[in-house]
C-alpha cells in the first residue's frame, strides 16, 4: 500500500483513484464544525482580524499541501503538560459541506479525513485543486488514536473545547481509503446511486 508524506504534491494526488489504501504520515490539523466555521467566516471572506493573524499565518503553512480531519479527539494531559490521543475516531463529513470547498481552495489542502464522505460541491473543489477525501475507519478511534505519535499544538482549545479544537499531531502510517478523488469519482455517490436503483427494483416487483 502507498504511504504519502504531507505535505503532498499535486502529482502524488493526481496518482490516487477511489478505492486505494494509503498510509498517511506527517503533520495534520484535525478540524470539526467550528474550526471550519471560524476559518471561513475568520479566513475566507474576509481579511484575517489582526488578532487572529499569527494563527491564520500558521494554519496556512501547516495546511499548504495538507491534510485537515475531522475529528473530534478524546485527549490526556500529561504531568508534563504534553498531550496524548486518547481515541481519535473520525466525525461524520457532510456536516461540513458548506464549508469544505472554500477550506479546500483557500488553503491549498490536499486531503480531507473522515466519515461517510461528502457532496458534490466538495468533490468539485478536489477536481479542480486537486484533492482527495480520505475515509478512516468508523469505530475504531482508539486504533486510529495509536497513529497519532505526537500532539505538536493546539489552537483555540478554550474558546471551542477539546472536541472542536485544531489539533497539531504528527501521524505515522495512518490507515484511510480514497473514496473521493480528483478525477470527478466517488464511491459514496456511486453507492448512494446503485442503492436507490436497486430500491425502485425491488417498489417496482
Amino acid at each position: 500500500m502507498p504511504r504519502l508524506t504531507v505535505p503532498i504534491s499535486d502529482d502524488e494526488i493526481r496518482a490516487l483513484h477511489a478505492g486505494d489504501t494509503v498510509y498517511l504520515n506527517g503533520v495534520i490539523v484535525t478540524g470539526r464544525d467550528a474550526a471550519h466555521k471560524f476559518m471561513v467566516e475568520n479566513f475566507i471572506r474576509q481579511a484575517p482580524p489582526a488578532e487572529e493573524r499569527a494563527l491564520y499565518e500558521a494554519l496556512k503553512r501547516l495546511l499548504d499541501g495538507g491534510v485537515i480531519y475531522h475529528c473530534g479527539p478524546v485527549v490526556k494531559r500529561n504531568p508534563d503538560g504534553s498531550w496524548t490521543f486518547v481515541a481519535a475516531g473520525p466525525t461524520t463529513s457532510i456536516r461540513e459541506e458548506i464549508y469544505e470547498p472554500d477550506v479546500i481552495r483557500h488553503f491549498n489542502l490536499k486531503g480531507v479525513i473522515g466519515k461517510g464522505g461528502m457532496g458534490s460541491s466538495t468533490l468539485k473543489a478536489c477536481q479542480e485543486q486537486p484533492a482527495v477525501y480520505f475515509h478512516a475507519i468508523g469505530g475504531a478511534a482508539s486504533l486510529i488514536a495509536q497513529s497519532v505519535k505526537e500532539v505538536i499544538t493546539v489552537y483555540k482549545l478554550e474558546e471551542f473545547g477539546v472536541p472542536e479544537a485544531m489539533w497539531v499531531i504528527r501521524v505515522e502510517d495512518f490507515p484511510v481509503v480514497v473514496t473521493m478523488d480528483s478525477h470527478g469519482q466517488s464511491i459514496h455517490s456511486k453507492v448512494q446511486d446503485e442503492s436507490e436503483a436497486r430500491l425502485k427494483r425491488l417498489l417496482a416487483a
